[in-house]
């Protein structure tokens, strides 16, 4: 984590906030990994393990609609995304990617609510290891800053 980086965590405070986590099974080895960095950092941020609801979806491709029935409820002040598209022989890689991305992002669009994506897109399962612990905690921290910062824009 660059300097910066560091104060700013360091400033996050997520005792008041409720967050939401959708986690895809596909890929079930990474993305329990993902969760459980993202839950780890949530705690050091302070959200309380009863202030957290985790979903669970059989993959990428539904992470958006889970994400959106939470969103409907309006008790989440942050929403996150985990998931692990790992790249094979066919399209069926850039379809999962690319609308799995597009529905994250318009769920945080269509309803105001920050919601972080750590659905990993990578060429092979080496590079999703490589990745899930450290996208997992910055999840956890893009979903409290946001969700900081959206409360004092309004």
């Amino acid at each position: 984590m660059k300097h910066a980086d560091q104060g700013r965590a360091a400033r996050l405070d997520g005792s008041r906030l409720r967050v939401g986590i959708v986690r895809a099974r596909f890929n079930d080895a990474i993305t329990t990994r993902l969760l459980d960095a993202c839950r780890a950092e949530l705690a050091a941020l302070g959200v309380a393990a009863d202030n957290t609801r985790v979903v669970e979806v059989p993959g990428a491709l539904e992470v958006p609609v889970a994400l959106q029935a939470l969103a409907e409820r309006d008790e989440f002040d942050a929403l996150v995304a985990l998931g692990c598209v790992i790249r094979g022989e066919t399209y069926h890689f850039e379809l999962v990617a690319n609308e799995s991305g597009a529905g994250v992002t318009r769920v945080a669009l269509d309803h105001g609510v920050p919601v972080a994506n750590a659905i990993l897109t990578v060429e092979d399962e080496a590079q999703a290891w490589a990745r899930a612990e450290d996208k997992g905690r910055d999840a956890a921290r893009v979903a409290v800053e946001m969700a900081l910062l959206l409360d004092d824009l309004r």
